[in-house]
């Protein structure tokens, strides 16, 4: 954008509720500090609370005045989705963030507690649910937004309905980019059915780049090449500074439904938030539909509010 948008350009966040899943380190952790250095209220939603509160404290201990609340999210268990967001319903009035930030990258094929595939079941299957237990108290709340988090590896996803759950042939990157391509079917039909309500909660999509998360470090004993991982390492900016585009996703007021926020360097692995675009496949509704119903069916989340 030229404008290098950084963590200071977050506009004044007092008064409002922002819940950050995978709150506690990498992105989620940056993306947690940078709100809450505003004056948000974050939910720092993490699989640990042991491990949220280690990440509530290191951000207070910067952040003195800093309002963090840790709540217990485990994405590959629908029980554990449907208890978190039972708790902030109960705890509080208003969403004005939701960042479906979490994620993992599973080198062996792993089942959820469901028993979906890891990958599809947590950074998609996970977020979809919770999403939609979450979705009344982001209507209530005026100019709410949902941040849906992927990636570069979104681009060679493909969505493979005939084996969703990678039970016939699993591949890693395979799996891994079929998740991440669904984060973005799901947040642009997510912004198409609240528009035709005349919602005025947006749904919006970002990545990081390529950047120095927990999964990236993972590399190095999952399986891939020294060479793979010696590159990831040169070329991979700061968790701070990939944590970047989903801030703008979520507090910019230039920010529209249905856009896409990546960083502005070359091939969008590094640099400052800007709009971008995803593979075209990614705006396809006729999957996104057939994900969304597929979705529904998985996790029995239905979203009722977009009922016709």
């Amino acid at each position: 954008m030229g404008n290098q948008w950084n963590s200071d350009s977050i506009p004044a966040q007092s008064g409002r509720v922002a819940l950050v899943t995978g709150g506690n380190s990498g992105l989620g952790f940056h993306t947690s500090r940078g709100l809450a250095a505003k004056g948000a209220h974050v939910l720092l939603a993490s699989r640990s609370i042991q491990r949220g509160a280690q990440a509530a404290e290191a951000i207070r201990r910067q952040l003195p005045q800093a309002k963090l609340t840790v709540v217990e999210l485990d994405l590959a268990d629908l029980a554990s989705v449907q208890r978190c967001a039972e708790t902030v319903h109960d705890g509080w009035e208003r969403l004005d963030i939701l960042v479906n930030n979490a994620g993992v990258l599973a080198f062996t094929r792993q089942e959820t507690a469901q028993g979906f595939e890891q990958q599809f079941g947590v950074n998609h299957l996970g977020h979809f649910a919770l999403t939609g237990q979450l979705l009344p108290l982001l209507l209530r709340t005026a100019d709410s937004r949902v941040v849906s988090v992927s990636s570069l590896a979104h681009r060679s996803g493909r969505l493979n309905f005939n084996d969703l759950q990678g039970e016939r042939s699993f591949s890693s990157s395979g799996a891994y980019a079929q998740s991440k391509m669904a984060n973005l079917l799901f947040a642009f039909e997510l912004q198409r059915r609240l528009s035709r309500i005349d919602a005025t909660t947006r749904s919006v999509a970002a990545h990081p780049g390529l950047s120095a998360t927990n999964i990236v470090r993972s590399g190095a004993k999952g399986g891939w090449s020294t060479a793979a991982v010696l590159i990831s390492r040169v070329l991979a900016q700061s968790a701070e500074q990939g944590a970047l585009p989903q801030l703008f996703a979520a507090t910019a007021p230039a920010v529209n439904g249905g856009d896409y926020i990546g960083p502005d360097g070359w091939l969008g692995m590094r640099g400052y938030p800007q709009k971008t675009r995803a593979q075209a496949s990614a705006y396809d509704e006729k999957i996104a539909r057939q994900l969304w119903q597929t979705s529904v069916a998985l996790t029995g989340e239905a979203y009722r509010l977009f009922e016709e």
